[in-house]
């Protein structure tokens, strides 16, 4: 068996292809754009076909490059923007419609629908979720409901839905295997929560019928192998997926109750282990699988700040206070506090566990010594006041202590940023020396599909730290923080 991993990651704006050797280092990596598609507004789509040419085309480049063998390849995993939805036809694998992406919000009145005919709570109570647009349900409903013949055809098995992991093992495999894996299912509005099987309630709530679906399977195993594609030889099996967010909490290791991930992007997504369990929230946060592996299925709370990096840009674009994003680590640093200043980043409302969508930033205690380097350093402590209230809300719903954060994405790189964040919370953040690690969780799922890893553990002596930041202030200093944070959040 092959010493190496293709890990594909297939995301919004574009796909990375990563070559992993057993040591986790990475040997070839290549990005492939990915165009986006604006039919009206609040609408958004991707077309499949090129979404499975810059695959291809990543693939290719990364396998070039390395001068790899492809007999030195254990396995293909996959990760994936998790609720966008593709349907297509079985007897040619042709999309019927472009992928509805997860952004899309055209399903927002068939929503508001179901909510005035009391379904919220069962949605909720099944699956996990909120009745939202946000997920695949609603978006399956939709193209067989405006494609004509669509649903007709649906009903007579020639068909098949599929997220976007699906639709690539569809593609890798020549047709030979319509599957998804348990963590994207979570995300389409139609899994039972807890038999980890399609409920025949969600599919009759959603019109979706049983004979679109895929079948649904663990993260970790080999789905088929590849066939017909234009980059890779026949032969290579496909043995691991999930979807982005689980993805990067696999990649960091994050296996017991309580450990938790954060990924700061545009936005800041928070992933904390439950366990065995699946654990209701009564904080407006998602109940979603982690990932099923070894026939052991671990559940996680989720939860979203819709603005983190996206504040920088705000005060490099908007406010023209610094020239790059990187530039406001160094800007912040000049001063030793906000000096009062409070930064709320609402510039789109407030997502959990807040869920104000009316919401809109606020700049309070301004004062004639305010400084640039003041609102630069609120800003930061924005975000990560933000966190510390995701945090505290995941911790109360599954009724233990956070142990430690892992952090990763674009601003994760900001060491001042990290420092806020673990005084903030009064526990380590811990920074990966991999980054990336939705490709590298996408990966090591590969990995130990294909037995190239024998279990979670030899996963957890693979992955490597790059930093420690511990708590460094007085808690009684956090705590006044946070009670002026949460009354500037009231007026926000």
């Amino acid at each position: 068996m092959g010493s190496h991993i293709l890990a594909i990651d297939q995301g919004t704006t574009g796909t990375t292809v990563l070559l992993l050797d057993e040591g986790l280092r990475v040997r070839g990596r290549t990005t492939r754009e990915l165009p986006q598609i604006y039919p009206k507004p609040g609408w958004v789509e991707h077309d499949p076909e090129t979404i499975w040419r810059t695959v291809v085309d990543a693939v290719g480049a990364v396998l070039h490059e390395a001068s790899l063998p492809p007999a030195e390849l254990a396995g293909i995993g996959i990760t994936n923007q998790r609720e966008t939805t593709v349907v297509w036809e079985r007897a040619t694998g042709r999309p019927i419609h472009n992928a509805i992406v997860w952004q899309c919000r055209r399903t927002a009145p068939r929503c508001a629908e179901l909510r005035a005919a009391g379904a919220e709570a069962a949605v909720r109570e099944r699956t996990g979720l909120v009745l939202d647009p946000y997920f695949s349900g609603t978006k399956v409903d939709w193209i067989l409901e405006n494609v004509p013949g669509a649903r007709a055809r649906a009903a007579k098995g020639e068909l098949a839905f599929g997220t976007i992991d699906s639709f690539l093992v569809w593609r890798l495999t020549g047709g030979a295997a319509h599957v998804t894996d348990v963590s994207n299912a979570s995300r389409t509005m139609l899994l039972d929560l807890r038999t980890r099987a399609w409920s025949e309630e969600m599919l009759a709530l959603l019109r979706v019928p049983r004979e679109v679906l895929p079948e649904v399977r663990a993260c970790a195993e080999v789905y088929g192998t590849t066939r017909g594609v234009e980059s890779l030889p026949d032969g290579l099996r496909v043995s691991g997926m999930a979807g982005d967010q689980q993805a990067a909490l696999f990649g960091q290791a994050c296996f017991e109750p309580g450990e938790a991930k954060c990924t700061f992007g545009t936005g800041a997504f928070l992933l904390m282990n439950t366990g065995e369990r699946p654990v209701p929230s009564h904080s407006g946060l998602l109940t979603t699988i982690a990932w099923t592996v070894g026939g052991r299925t671990a559940y996680a709370l989720e939860g979203s700040a819709f603005v983190a990096g996206a504040a920088v840009q705000w005060l490099r674009d908007g406010l023209g206070l610094i020239e790059r994003a990187a530039d406001i680590e160094a800007l912040a640093r000049t001063v030793e506090s906000s000096g009062g200043v409070t930064f709320v980043p609402a510039l789109t409302g407030l997502g959990a566990p807040w869920w104000r969508a009316e919401a809109r930033g606020l700049l309070a205690g301004l004062t004639r010594d305010t400084s640039r380097g003041h609102v630069a350093r609120a800003c930061l402590e924005g975000i990560a006041l933000q966190n510390a209230d995701l945090l505290a809300a995941m911790a109360k719903d599954l009724g233990a202590a956070l142990t430690i954060l892992k952090v990763d994405g674009g601003a994760a790189a900001n060491d001042l940023l990290m420092q806020i964040q673990a005084d903030l919370l009064g526990v380590p953040i811990s920074r990966p020396a991999m980054l990336e690690t939705t490709a590298l969780g996408a990966g090591l799922l590969a990995g130990v599909g294909a037995g190239l890893w024998k279990d979670l553990g030899a996963v957890r002596a693979a992955w490597k730290e790059e930093r420690r930041f511990t708590p460094s202030r007085d808690r009684a200093g956090v705590e006044e923080q946070m009670r002026r944070w949460h009354a500037v959040v009231e007026k926000a």
